[in-house]
């Protein structure tokens, strides 16, 4: 598969998980909805790799990798269930896009990546600028608590730190290996952790929270995260952090067709400032040096 076709495959699946975590708990309670993914998710996994004849490398920087990517899976995902419950699924995509910002400072230092240049911090600046124009009036409209703000706070540094701990590590598995290591690691985890907050096993059964959770157990996590690993072998993690940039314009954009929501003026400025900044951050340090070479080349 193209780096590209996943770089949009992950997109697509990431624009529809945050109102998918709010449907997949509604009624059944939080811990229950993402640790009901995450068994659902191994599940699948393990039936792909057994299915693909695949096999699950058990050396140390394998099993390193595993450990890694389960931060991420674990840390990430359980703030981003939690603070689900307090804001709106629009916000949790606004806050995400802070990612850019954190893995470009992690990055820079632990993977000597060019993540602190001024082009790359301008246009996460403008990433960012863009998602508060966009969602400024949802964000106005609703009671935003601080836990769940806080919370997807935690989740963007640890999703940031999983990402360049498993680059940092640069052990070559394929994409499914490291997702079925990362929700085995997981998995148990996430069932202790249950037992211990919750342990309520829902009463009756419901449509769409069930639908939620069988699209984000096997979408959302095996497919989603495999793509995600697939990019994140070949781009580099500040590159790969884009995602988050645009994933709130994709999910306001299938909402407006496939749920006939206005999309006001505010909105359209909002997306050409993501649009912006997206090229800053690709090719801003390109075109500032280029300026540079031609006013040095003006004055000689």
């Amino acid at each position: 598969m193209s780096v590209p076709a996943a770089f949009l495959g992950v997109i697509i699946i990431w624009s529809t998980t945050p109102l998918a975590i709010q449907w997949s708990s509604e009624g059944w309670g939080f811990m229950f909805g993402v640790t009901g993914r995450m068994l659902l998710g191994a599940v699948v996994c393990v039936a792909l790799v057994m299915a693909l004849r695949h096999k699950i490398a058990v050396d140390r920087k394998a099993l390193e990798t595993y450990v890694a990517a389960g931060l991420g899976i674990y840390g990430s995902m359980m703030m981003v269930y939690w603070g689900a419950q307090y804001i709106p699924s629009g916000l949790i995509s606004v806050l995400f896009g802070l990612t850019p910002v954190a893995t470009a400072v992690l990055a820079a230092f632990c993977l000597q990546e060019s993540g602190l240049t001024p082009g790359k911090f301008a246009g996460a600046a403008l990433g960012m600028a863009g998602l508060a124009v966009i969602f400024g009036a949802d964000i106005n409209g609703h009671a935003i608590a601080w836990q769940g703000v806080v919370a997807m706070l935690i989740s963007v540094f640890l999703h940031s730190v999983s990402a360049v701990w498993v680059k940092r590590i640069n052990r070559s598995l394929p994409a499914l290996t490291t997702t079925t290591g990362g929700l085995l690691v997981v998995a148990p985890l996430y069932s202790i952790t249950w037992l211990v907050v919750d342990g309520n096993i829902p009463a009756g059964y419901e449509f769409r929270p069930a639908a939620a959770l069988i699209y984000l157990g096997v979408l959302g996590s095996v497919i989603g995260f495999s793509l995600y690993f697939y990019i994140l072998k070949h781009w580099e993690a500040n590159r790969v952090a884009l995602i988050p940039l645009i994933t709130p314009v994709s999910a306001l954009l299938l909402g407006h067709v496939l749920n006939n929501e206005v999309i006001s003026f505010d909105v359209w400025l909002g997306a050409f400032f993501i649009l912006f900044a997206l090229s800053i951050h690709q090719w801003g340090d390109y075109w500032l040096q280029s300026i540079r070479s031609r006013v040095v080349t003006v004055k000689r």
